[in-house]
Parts: structure tokens; sequence; C-alpha cells
């Protein structure tokens, strides 16, 4: 139930979903150098899982209702999605998010298409995911594209839409995906700005808190924002040191001093280390975030 107590929209036979996450993850290097970016953790959780749970929340599950497109690191995104979803794997670089759906275009097959970027870290307080973006489907005639955005900071910015800036999911019609082709592209030159000049694109306010994680920065500050305040720590983990607003994952043990910093599963931290504002991964590597 909504927060005013009706039925959340949830996504009808004539829509499935796709999960971009093909991309290099360039802005996050060196956390992507062996990691697909779509599997680096927030809160414990890997972000392509988040995505996924998101698409359970509206209905959308299964190979037949959803597809995950893979490029980088391929096989560990594969590997990963199992049989959870239809895995669209692009030869060679990634083809953009305009190519990954044309890519799909078969397994589309004349269905309304709901988007979303693997790396979108959202979190609304007063729904669970999948109901916190039910808007975006509620009422859609199936024409029209839809953004889900938030007021921008400064409402011209060139990258904004209608004052608002894009949070990571958006609904298209297959009468704009049936021609696309499956070579490099971008949504936005391909579809989102001339459905925007046709009068066809509407934008959806997201109320919640968003991250794109593309940076470490950002991808820093989902993991605080998803332990809610305090440390979240995987029961796995050993903890004997002081430990403070930080993400710490399984088997990580921690005996320095850490403070607003994610540990990777399987990352440690000796005696007399102090970690401020940084992602330590399970290999050792420790990353700036500041």
């Amino acid at each position: 139930m909504t927060a005013d107590g009706r039925e959340p929209a949830r996504a009808g036979a004539g829509i499935c979903a796709v999960v971009l996450a093909a991309g290099e993850g360039t802005r996050l290097r060196p956390l992507t150098t062996g990691v697909p970016k779509a599997l680096c953790p927030v809160g414990n959780v890997p972000l392509l899982d988040r995505a996924l749970a998101r698409l359970a929340g509206l209905g959308l599950t299964g190979p037949d209702r959803v597809a995950v497109n893979a490029a980088y690191l391929a096989d560990q995104v594969v590997a990963h999605v199992g049989d959870r979803a239809h895995r669209s794997v692009e030869p060679g670089e990634p083809l953009g998010t305009a190519g990954g759906i044309g890519n799909l275009r078969d397994w589309i097959a004349g269905r309304g298409v709901l988007v979303g970027n693997a790396d979108a870290y959202l979190a609304d307080p007063g729904a669970a995911p999948g109901p916190d973006i039910a808007a975006l489907l509620a009422g859609w005639d199936g024409r029209t594209v839809r953004l889900l955005g938030r007021p921008a900071a400064d409402p011209t910015a060139p990258g904004t839409f209608d004052g608002h800036d894009f949070t990571g999911f958006s609904l298209l019609p297959w009468r704009l995906v049936r021609d696309l082709p499956p070579t490099f592209g971008d949504l936005v030159r391909a579809v989102w700005r001339p459905a925007e000049a046709a009068g066809a694109l509407a934008v959806v306010s997201y109320p919640g808190v968003f991250y794109d994680t593309g940076t470490p920065a950002d991808y820093l500050a989902a993991n605080l924002h998803a332990a809610g305040g305090d440390s979240l720590v995987d029961p796995t983990a050993t903890v004997s040191g002081p430990l403070r607003r930080s993400v710490v994952g399984a088997g990580a043990v921690v005996h320095g001093d850490v403070a607003r910093a994610v540990l990777w599963p399987g990352a440690t931290v000796e005696a007399g280390e102090r970690l401020r504002d940084v992602v330590r991964t399970g290999d050792g590597r420790t990353v700036p975030a500041a």
C-alpha cells in the first residue's frame, strides 16, 4: 500500500523492464578495475540486486519480463544474474544506453520498456522499493516518454528535463524503441530530447534520495545513507576497533580506527590503521572518496 492507503501501480503485461549494467564505470576506477559497477555493493547489497528488487516490487520478475545487459566484465554480470532475468551480452565494447535497448528489440517485442540504470541508488523512506517509483507507471498512455526526476538546483542547466535532474529510471513506448539500432548510442539524443521537442516527454517527480554512485564520493554517500546514520556491519565481519558511520562487508576484519568508510567483503584494516572517507576493497585497495 502507498502512504495514502492506495494500491501502488504495478506493471501490466504490456510492459517489460531492462536494467542497464554494461558500462565500464570509468569514474569509479580503480574500484571497477576488476568488478563491474553494477556489482559494487551499497549497504552490502550489489547495486544490480537493488535494481532487480525494485522491479520485483512492481511485479516485474523473471527472464520473460526483465532483461539485464552486460558488456564490461560481462561474465561476472551474467553469473550474478543467473536465471533471474534475460541476459543480453553485447559484443565488444558497450553499446550505450540506446544501443543496449536496440540490441534487445526482439526480446522487447512490442512492449513498453521500463529502463533502469544499475548504478542508480534510490531510497524513499515513505515507500518500499518498487512502490516508491510506481508513479512512473500510473496512468501511462503507452505513447509518451516518462522520466523519473527531482527538481534541479539549476532548472536551466543543459542536462535537465523540465527543470529536473534525471534519477535513473525512464519509461519508453514501443513506437520509439522499435527503430533503435543495435549500435552505439545514448537515449538522451536518440529518444528523450526528440520526444521532448515533440511535446511527448513528461517528468515524474521522485520525492526520495538519489545518488548515481558514479564517483567515489557519491558511492560513499550512498553507502552512508544506506547505513542509516550509524554503521552497517555484516554478521560475518569481525570488528574490534573504533567504527563510526561505516559499512562493513561480509568476512571483513577491522582492528583499526574507521570512520565514514566502506569496507568491501574480505577487506582488512590492521591495528594502528586510521581510515577516513575511503573505500577499501577485498584485495587491499584503498580509494579516497572525499
